[in-house]
């Protein structure tokens, strides 16, 4: 493999990272503070995408559909954290799972109703369509680097979010002890609310962004929810810090394993799991 190869796979290593962090970023926040097992997370993914395929297509711009398509994702994680998920913060984790497994059917009909089982299509729009030239005969899409950039940006907003701000102070403190955040008057049922809207819009953009280097597809949420659980095993449950660095570890095996190891590519990352998990078993870094 010569340099200008590496650089390539290199790149899509780290594009394919930080996509996997926005989901796994979401679904760490709201299992690590919440302890609710989210077995849906991937719908939202899913969702995100479709939501680029039908607002672009009515707006006539990808950014409109992207800034659109993130309040409408706000809102509905908070309703539907209001609605279902705040009654199950106290229930067993197989409750939390029969339900959250229940939703994925309910996302996947409701897909089916509203845009059909056919694969579509996002196109990138016209400022990004270019590619940088990275020698005479190869180059790299401009739209991944916008990708990558975005992704980036929101994960330093997160940081500052959660590590900076009186909001994240009280995401925080209820993480550490409920009982005692709410002894001193913190609306424990609003932080719970915010983050779960957190995790939805995060997972949302993520497959909107994602849309049109993906396409959009029936049951795309499935292949990602397995890959995010990976990295937040990897990560170590309910951190922000360990879910980037377990993301982008994971974008450089099975990048790399694709191509310098395909006979056993599907397996390279959950033997990084195991080995993880043998040296540390809580995980990279604690909450």
């Amino acid at each position: 493999m010569d340099f200008a190869n590496f650089l390539i796979q290199l790149l899509n290593s780290v594009q394919y990272g930080l996509l996997l962090f926005m989901l796994a970023a979401g679904l760490t926040l709201i299992f690590g503070i919440m302890g609710v097992v989210n077995l849906a997370h991937g719908s939202f993914y899913m969702l995100g995408a479709y939501l680029a395929y039908a607002l672009s297509a009515q707006l006539g711009s990808f950014t409109a559909a992207i800034v659109v398509g993130t309040l409408l994702s706000v809102v509905f994680g908070l309703v539907l954290e209001r609605v279902l998920f705040r009654h199950f913060y106290q229930r067993d984790h197989l409750d939390q799972v029969l339900l959250t497994f229940g939703l994925i059917y309910i996302f996947e009909e409701s897909r089916s109703l509203l845009w059909g089982d056919d694969v579509h299509g996002v196109p990138v729009p016209p400022l990004l369509t270019g590619s940088l030239p990275l020698t005479e005969t190869l180059s790299y899409p401009v739209y991944r680097l916008f990708m990558m950039a975005i992704c980036v940006l929101l994960a330093v907003g997160l940081y500052l979010l959660i590590g900076k701000t009186r909001l994240g102070m009280k995401i925080r403190a209820g993480a550490f002890n409920r009982d005692m955040t709410e002894s001193l008057g913190i609306n424990i049922k609003l932080i719970h609310a915010v983050v779960f809207a957190i995790g939805v819009a995060l997972a949302t953009v993520a497959g909107m962004i994602a849309a049109p280097v993906s396409s959009v597809y029936p049951n795309m949420g499935s292949s990602v929810l397995i890959m995010c659980f990976v990295v937040v095993v990897i990560g170590g449950i309910g951190s922000v810090r360990g879910a980037l660095v377990a993301a982008l570890l994971v974008g450089l095996v099975d990048t790399f394993g694709k191509v310098l190891l395909p006979q056993v590519s599907s397996m390279l990352v959950y033997m990084l799991m195991a080995a993880v998990l043998l040296w540390k078993p809580e995980g990279l870094f604690k909450s």
